[in-house]
Formats: structure tokens, sequence, C-alpha cells
């Protein structure tokens, strides 16, 4: 079975940072559990503060999921103990962080793709927070629990996939499946946490797949008839900033009017998506004055047989559907920054220009790769690639599959350029191994020799 090899995401908000969100969302957590009594869920804390309103009935159903199948991830995680617990803690992040960003949706019309980036990106931050913590803990004991998340992770970027969210979701659990099957084979019959630890966390991804089938089937629903977005996100986390205080003025909830326990209280809050018709995105207002340099509007589609990914950052989610019917398409990807890009399917080339901080993983190629004018990217291949060319660019790292050892890498004026391949066995790590940036040449019988210089 494929797959994917953790990419070591670069994220502006740091560990400390993430650390308090989630304390302060503990928080609100607990004040609310107080409040509503034992039905309250473990995710309202952010929404309820924010508006004091009813959820939405999809939000409800999330925070279902929510309550039947994460709190059983996190309990067996706490019993584990160590770094399994720190990356659940990670992981509780982004669960929370999709809870508010699914409620600003059920009150909000689509906001622009800036906005959009904007709106994600404690979601983005903390999937990077996830795949770094794994990164820096690969001798860990535990190594296949924190590959288990790592992997799945990706899957609470459905938010930006279209027309087809439910199957990408399935795709990031079969790739944490892989790890936690080796956590089942590890610890079945021996330690009961260990293995409910894996269960529930394929558990909970499986019903994020049903949920996202359900209530956002083609892609992510707004809400036609909905506020700003990005004026519902900054009053929602205005409303987490302050911490224990955002729980005060609540009035109490019987259970009577919890929705969870009340299924047919949340038929009246449905929002369709047949019922959301999609606008043309508004024109940006002129700023006159501006610098030349200004950040230009991110750029993703099919033109002809080229896919164009221009000025993307930190997108973590860029998903290219390659044509099953025939391999002439190609790739071009063009000053994206800090975001992830993966190609299903086998396409033709892919050029990799001007981009930083940039990930790239693809199926299979027919012809080349070229990495130009980059600064620390990183590419893998999941099955074959005849040539990968590096020119011109500043840390490269390239993850090659068992069937592309016979690769060709050619480089050029380039520099920290790293190769890992798979080891002997699907249980060992992968083996890296530098590529070489000097050379020394010398007249031998009357030919000038050129040799490359490699430091043990």
């Amino acid at each position: 079975k494929t797959h994917l090899h953790p990419f070591l995401s670069e994220t502006n908000r740091t560990m400390a940072d993430l650390s308090g969100i989630l304390a302060r969302l503990e928080a609100v957590t607990t004040r609310l559990e107080g409040v509503a009594g034992s039905g309250g869920g473990s995710g309202g804390g952010a929404a309820a503060a924010a508006d004091s309103g009813d959820v939405a009935a999809s939000v409800a159903e999330y925070d279902d999921l929510v309550s039947e199948h994460f709190s059983v991830f996190m309990d067996s995680a706490n019993k584990i103990g160590d770094d399994v617990a720190e990356v659940a803690k990670l992981v509780e992040v982004v669960v929370k962080a999709q809870r508010a960003f699914l409620v600003c949706a059920s009150k909000s019309k689509k906001p622009s793709a800036v906005d959009m980036q904007v709106l994600l990106k404690a979601t983005a931050d903390g999937l990077g927070a996830v795949q770094k913590f794994r990164e820096d803990n690969r001798k860990s004991k535990n190594t296949n629990h924190l590959a288990a998340c790592a992997e799945a992770i990706p899957a609470f970027g459905w938010v930006q996939v279209s027309p087809k969210p439910a199957p990408y979701v399935g795709d990031m659990l079969g790739a944490g499946e892989f790890y936690s099957n080796r956590v089942l084979k590890d610890f079945k019959g021996k330690d009961e946490n260990h293995v409910s630890f894996a269960r529930s966390l394929v558990a909970f991804l499986k019903g994020l797949q049903g949920f996202v089938k359900k209530h956002h089937t083609t892609g992510l629903v707004w809400n036609p008839n909905g506020g700003d977005a990005k004026a519902d996100a900054s009053g929602l986390m205005a409303a987490l900033s302050k911490g224990a205080d955002v729980t005060k003025g609540l009035k109490k909830v019987d259970r009577s009017q919890m929705t969870h326990k009340n299924p047919e209280l949340r038929a009246s809050s449905v929002v369709k998506a047949d019922a959301v018709k999609p606008k043309a995105a508004a024109a940006p207002a002129k700023k006159y004055g501006a610098s030349a340099a200004a950040a230009k509007p991110p750029k993703f589609g099919l033109e002809g047989k080229k896919w164009v990914v221009e000025y993307q950052k930190d997108n973590k989610n860029i998903v290219v559907e390659a044509d099953k019917t025939a391999v002439s398409q190609t790739l071009y990807a063009y000053k994206c920054e800090g975001s992830v890009i993966k190609v299903d399917g086998k396409i033709n080339a892919i050029t990799l220009d001007g981009c930083k901080k940039t990930a790239l993983v693809f199926t299979e190629l027919v012809a080349t790769i070229d990495v130009v004018n980059c600064q620390s990217v990183q590419v893998q291949v999941l099955n074959k690639v005849p040539t990968i060319n590096i020119d011109k660019t500043d840390g490269c790292q390239v993850y090659l599959s068992r069937s592309s050892l016979n690769t060709e890498i050619v480089s050029a004026k380039s520099s920290e350029m790293n190769v890992s391949r798979p080891g002997a066995t699907d249980d060992d790590d992968f083996i890296e191994n530098a590529l070489p940036e000097q050379f020394k040449t010398v007249l031998k019988d009357g030919k000038f020799v050129t040799e490359s210089l490699v430091h043990e």
C-alpha cells in the first residue's frame, strides 16, 4: 500500500501559540460543560460563546461525532501518555479549529479566496504542527502512533476540495490507517489503550468522511443569507481570546434542548447544498499608490492541457486530479510559498518554478520534473519518474519510492540537496543521502577530469 511520506511543514504559529489556543479552548469547554450539563459536547465552546445562539444542525452533528469518537481517542492518548498525548493535543487543536470554521461557514456568505486563506490559517498551522511534531520525534518508540496522526491530519483540508471532498477525506484516512494498523498489530491483545487509540482515530475519520458526504457533498456549504465571513471569524477569535470569560452570560440548557440528544431539533437549521447558488467573486477593490511588489491573487486551474498553480500561499490542500484517459497533461507551479501540492494520477511533466517552502507529491510522470529557482522545497514520487532536474535551487529534499530507485537526478547551480530512499523493508526508516555540491577538476593525460567532493 502506497503511503505519503510526511512533509516538514513550515508554520508561522509557534508550538507555544498553539498550546495557548488549546488551553483557552479547554477552559471554554470546561465552563460550558458546567453550564450545559453532561450533553454539551467537547467542541462547542467557541461558537456558542461567539453568538450565544443555536448552532446549525450540521455543526451539532459534528459535535456528536467528536463526542462519540474523538473523545475516546483523546482519553486513550492521555492514558498512553508521553509523545502520544502531546500529538493528540495538537490534533485536538485542528479538530476544534475546524469546528469554529464550520460555525463560521454556517452563519456566513462565501468569502473571497484571499479571505478564505485567512480564515483557514489556524487550521493550516495546526496541520503543520502535527506533521512537524512527527518529524521531530522520528526516533520515538511510538513512531507509528505519531505517523498515523501526521498522515491522516490533512483530511481536515477537505474544506478546500471540490467537487468530491468526501473521497479526499477517505484518501487521507487510508494514509493514516496504514500506520494505525501497525499499532493494532503491535498491541492487540497486549495493551487496550493503544488499540483504542488506533481504532478511535480511524472511526472518527470515517465519521468525518460520512459527515462531509452528507452535509457538504460537492464542497463546503456556506450560508447564502449569512453575514460577512471575515467579520464573523474575527468575532469568534476575539471571543476565544477572552479565555474563561467567554462563557459569561450563557443560559442553562436542559436535555430537551440538546440537539445531539434530540435529532428532530436539527431539521430547522439545515442549509441544503442545492439552496446555495454560486456567485461570481467580487472584483478586488483598486488600491492606488500600492507597491509594485504587492502580492498577486492565487491562481489554480486547468488551461488546455496545462494545470496552473500560481501565487498560492500557506495552502496545504492543493489537489490536481489528472485525466485518467490520457497522460498529456502538465503542471506548472509558480511562486508558491508554504503550500502543499498533490497530483493524483499520471501526467506528462511538472515544473516547480520560483517556489519557496513548498512540498509536491505526485504519483507518476512520463517525462521529467524540473525544479528551478526554488528555495527549501520537497518533492516526493509515489510510483515512477524517469528524470528529476534541479537547477538554481537552494534546498531540495527528494523522496523516492521503491519503484523509482532508477530515477536520474541532474543538478546544476544548486545547494542543500538530499535524496531519501526506502530502507531494506517497509518497516525500516528512509535512508537519506546528500547530493554533492562541490567538484574538483584536474588535468590527467591531457584531459580535464572532474570529480565530486564528498565529505564523510
